[in-house]
């Protein structure tokens, strides 16, 4: 008997103790004289099955599952096929030349790789390529296979018949070529002087198809997300009488989760805009919902017509309520065209840029506070000019954040790309994306928010005009203030009709301040090509509210008569203390 072959079959114990004594038993330890039962007698040895250092390489390689060819000589000919790659591929004839007798490896793209091994003698692998196969063997045709084997092949021979069986099976499963991924490693083979190129083939489809099953389950996500983004952002701007205002969104490459860039232009009355962007620091889905939220809170908080500050430490409160893992970072920016500036708020956002007349772009300084959802911090407001002929750009960090990069010199990149950028605010969007090298592969999404300030000049500047008047006095101050208003609005050539309805709306709105509010007092009447605006400010911060009057009251009809002749009216707070109160009438075309 082969003592080697027969003690491997033993359990680990009594194959230890055969090494020593060459028997199968271990003998009892000294001292110990208690009866044991006779050995169980050897079991017999199975003498069909060979032993593994008995099988030839051409044996254990033709029983490999994986495809195995090997290729000799700068021609690549074939030396020897196993038999899964002739069951994938059919049978290869042997000493011909691989270009001619083996397209697969053409299909696979090998040709250039087997040339560098050979030259270089070092393996290379390729992951996942694609090539049309006879039919793959199914799950079924594999345990078949496997029963098949376990049932009886006692000889090599049996052995054989059962891979037969199962490359049979696997064709009648599969019936017909089909497409298989292979993972492919070529390794260089030196036999006596003879250089060659071994091919091991690794079938990886199932592997292959479950990526890309999961792949076009992104895509899917990806869509979703992208259709909810765009359709929580505002579909047509809302474009403010004294600016020009354009905006892109791009969303990131294939591979990039959709973000939650948004942004905003809100019309505040009384000539005033407010401009608003920000960066939900989530993906997917959830984040293009959180800033669907967030946007719509946005828009009820500005209808306030609260100080910048106040509207992110209302958002700051919001969006840890919403979903306190989801952190946003937002600016929001008010302009008044009677003061030329852009009045701004900034939760942990990039810097505004304002690129002059002449070229120069200013960054916005601080205050900047912490993002949305962090909660425990007081936020500021800040200014920057914003004169007739200027331009500013509000941005998010797809923009000019890049990898390995500091996000100042992205930043800085930009600058000097504003500084050259003329045209129209949609020009100007589209040649900042192009300088900053966004394209549709980007990785990240990108939202770009510009605004100009036209500088009005001929026939164009004589449709927006200003006039004011300090309110001085007593009970004088009334009559005072409607001939101011009556020969202002006869210089403008506004209709009668029109003349009267802002003369009667200006003396109750001073009515009003002289009755309820404190000094100073000042009358501000403005123009634009589509609307006359009123306005009255005094140093009291108590904002009127429309109430109805009963018949016997002596006053409290002011703000109604107001409501009612004017196309709409409103109030807010000043940054200096004290309240303005205006109302606004549409032009006639």
């Amino acid at each position: 008997m082969n003592f080697t072959r027969w003690s491997a079959r033993l359990p680990g114990t009594q194959r230890r103790a055969a090494g020593r004594t060459g028997r199968g038993s271990v003998p009892a330890a000294r001292g110990e004289y208690e009866q044991r039962p006779d050995p169980e007698p050897d079991p017999e040895p199975v003498t069909d099955v060979p032993a593994l250092e008995d099988l030839s390489l051409r044996e254990i390689l033709g029983g490999l599952p994986a495809l195995v060819a090997l290729l000799y000589g700068p021609e690549h000919r074939v030396a020897y096929v196993n038999d899964a790659y002739a069951a994938a591929f059919g049978p290869r004839p042997l000493g011909a030349t691989a270009a001619a007798s083996c397209p697969e490896l053409a299909e696979l793209g090998l040709f250039p790789l087997l040339d560098q091994v050979l030259r270089s003698g070092k393996p290379r692998t390729v992951k996942s390529r694609k090539v049309q196969v006879r039919g793959r063997q199914k799950e079924q045709a594999k345990e078949h296979g496997k029963e098949q084997a376990a049932k009886g092949q006692a000889a090599k021979g049996q052995a054989a018949k059962g891979q037969a069986a199962k490359g049979q099976g696997k064709e009648q499963a599969d019936g017909g070529a089909q497409e298989g991924s292979y993972t492919v490693t070529c390794t260089p083979v030196d036999c006596q002087g003879s250089g060659g190129v071994l091919v091991f083939a690794a079938d990886v489809t199932d592997h292959a198809e479950a990526a890309d099953r999961l792949r076009t389950s992104e895509r899917g996500h990806r869509r979703t997300a992208v259709t909810l983004q765009r359709s929580l952002l505002p579909q047509e701007l809302e474009q403010p009488d004294d600016l020009r205002v354009a905006a892109t969104y791009q969303p990131g490459g294939e591979d990039a989760a959709v973000g939650g860039d948004w942004y905003d232009v809100i019309t505040l009355g009384a000539g005033r805009t407010a401009l608003v962007i920000g960066d939900v620091m989530g993906r997917g889905v959830r984040a293009a919902a959180v800033m669907g939220q967030l946007r719509t809170a946005v828009r009820a908080y500005a209808r306030l017509d609260l100080p910048p500050h106040e509207v992110l430490q209302l958002l700051d409160g919001l969006a840890a309520e919403i979903d306190a893992s989801q952190i946003a970072t937002c600016v929001y920016a008010v302009h008044d065209p009677n003061e030329g500036r852009l009045v701004y708020a900034s939760a942990g956002h990039l810097p505004i840029l304002v690129r002059a007349e002449d070229g120069s772009v200013q960054r916005a300084a601080d205050p900047t506070g912490p993002p949305l959802g962090t909660g425990g911090w007081l936020h500021s407001s800040g200014s920057i000019p914003l004169p007739p002929g200027s331009t500013a750009v509000l941005y998010t960090d797809g923009l000019v954040e890049r990898r390995g990069e500091d996000i100042d010199e992205g930043v800085a990149s930009l600058e000097r790309a504003l500084s050259g950028a003329k045209g129209s605010p949609q020009v100007v969007c589209d040649r900042l994306i192009r300088s900053q090298g966004v394209t549709a592969d980007h990785d990240d999404d990108v939202a770009v928010l510009v605004l100009q300030h036209p500088s009005r000049t001929g026939p164009d500047a004589e449709l927006f005009h200003n006039a004011a008047l300090d309110l001085l006095g007593g009970i004088e101050a009334a009559p005072r203030a409607r001939a101011f208003a009556m020969g202002v609005l006869a210089s403008w050539r506004f209709p009668v009709e029109l003349r009267d309805l802002g003369v009667l709306a200006t003396s109750e709105l001073v009515a009003n301040s002289l009755q309820h509010g404190t000094p100073p007092m000042r009358l501000r009447l403005r123009r634009t090509d589509r609307r006359l605006i009123i306005e009255v400010t005094d140093g009291d911060d108590h904002l009127p509210r429309r109430r109805r009057a009963e018949p016997a009251d002596e006053a409290g009809r002011g703000i109604s008569i107001v409501a009612t002749i004017a196309s709409s009216w409103g109030s807010r707070r000043t940054p200096g203390g004290g309240k303005a109160v205006w109302c606004e009438f549409a032009l006639p075309h």
